[in-house]
């Protein structure tokens, strides 16, 4: 009796379909452009909305005369900030959501600080500073950014496919 008990159990903690079954819809350039698009426009909210009633109010200038002037400070800790912790937490930014995509591991597995840092930081730096790093999403397979590649993630679409049918939504059991 014990035997079959423990059969039983294995077979229920397995999941109903197996990753190598899911067809993965890679989101491409133009889906992620749009995404990040809405992205921008939250920041630029959040920094007209909160910082500069503030640096008005304390007299700071509010003109980006120079790069390090505080309001550029404040503007990059934002759009830094917004992206790692709504990455780390959520897997995907609010832009993502709107237009249903997430940020995935390609190695299958949960994402943790240092592939998001590293993504955010150091990979959105370089695809930001040429404009080719986004650009590469159009060409590789797995619609990747150089800010994917180098930390290995990739963007899908929110909801898991398999053969031809939608199972879920990511994330929901």
């Amino acid at each position: 009796m014990d035997a079959t008990f423990e059969e039983n159990s294995q077979t229920r903690e397995q999941p109903l379909y197996r990753q190598e079954e899911m067809d993965v819809h890679y989101a491409g350039f133009w889906l992620r452009f749009w995404a990040y698009l809405i992205d921008i426009i939250v920041i630029w909210s959040i920094n007209r909305i909160v910082f500069h009633p503030l640096f008005t109010w304390l007299d700071i200038p509010v003109s980006k005369t120079f790069i390090f002037s505080p309001i550029a400070i404040c503007s990059a800790a934002v759009f830094y900030a917004y992206f790692v912790l709504m990455t780390k937490f959520l897997g995907q930014t609010l832009g993502k959501m709107v237009l249903g995509l997430k940020v995935i591991s390609v190695k299958q597995e949960e994402l943790t600080w240092s592939t998001v840092l590293f993504r955010e930081f150091i990979g959105r730096f370089i695809s930001k500073f040429t404009w080719i790093g986004y650009a590469v999403a159009a060409f590789t397979p797995k619609k990747q950014g150089v800010h994917d590649l180098f930390a290995d993630t990739a963007v899908v679409t929110e909801y898991l496919r398999k053969s031809g049918r939608i199972l879920a939504p990511a994330g929901t059991e």
